[in-house]
């Protein structure tokens, strides 16, 4: 059961699993739904009483301002657990969207804390990640915050670059990138236009290829450079916690 799952995957990028760890992990998506693309998981004010596990397609989380427009804070790719943040918190304190068509597991908060009761290392892997989805967006604050709009893209493509290799779903210098124009301006507080843009101002210095949904980085390096990328907040795992 656990070779095909993705939560299993993603958590052991984090440290060595026993049996029994891939067991109750793998227990966390026995009730697999399907989701459609642009399909709302919950919206910002709903009751907050279950995580998902996000197992196949890419999702985001979102809050609408008071002019109309709206801010996409997270990027969830497969694997990825959705709602951890608002263990403690009676509302969600965002929306979720997919971006495309996949498949959410969802287990109640109850289900989590017989994990915690059950499994030393998921404990710890479980507070890593919610370590590693703050690092996220703090990082994402100053990208929004101090880096110009070309730096802005740059670095959200090579984030997603460099996370992509982690779950093995890169291929080459190539990634799959389901994002909009749209959804790229709503994460940078650009316009579309401007996306688009700079988008054609990259291709035109040969820093990446974009055909659909699918993005090529011709020198992974020199977009790096041009995002004045620092991978410390990509850098996790636990595996020190173990080895003394």
């Amino acid at each position: 059961m656990s070779q095909g799952s993705c939560i299993v995957c993603h958590f052991k990028h984090y440290g060595e699993l026993s049996k029994n760890d891939e067991a109750l992990l793998a227990d966390l998506e026995q009730s697999p739904t399907e989701v459609s693309a642009d399909q709302i998981l919950w919206q910002e004010g709903d009751s907050a009483r279950e995580f998902c596990t996000l197992s196949k397609g890419w999702a985001y989380s979102f809050r609408h301002m008071e002019d109309g427009s709206r801010q996409i804070l997270e990027i969830y790719l497969p694997g990825d657990i959705i709602g951890l943040r608002e263990f403690a918190f009676k509302e969600r304190l965002t929306g979720v969207a997919m971006l495309e068509d996949g498949v959410v597991c969802h287990f109640p908060h109850r289900r989590l804390i017989n994990v915690f009761r059950e499994s030393l290392t998921l404990s710890t892997i479980f507070f890593a990640i919610s370590s590693h989805q703050q690092a996220l967006l703090t990082e994402r604050l100053v990208n929004l915050a101090r880096r110009s709009a070309r730096q802005r893209l740059a670095h959200l493509i090579y984030e997603m670059y460099v996370r992509l290799d982690r779950t093995k779903a890169r291929q080459g210098n190539s990634i799959r990138l389901p994002l909009s124009q749209q959804h790229l301006g709503d994460a940078l507080g650009l316009s579309s236009v401007h996306v688009s843009r700079t988008l054609t101002a990259f291709r035109e210095e040969g820093l990446l290829l974009r055909s659909r949904q699918r993005i090529e980085l011709p020198d992974p390096g020199a977009l790096a450079r041009e995002a004045e990328f620092g991978d410390a907040y990509l850098n996790d795992g636990i595996d020190h916690f173990f080895n003394h």
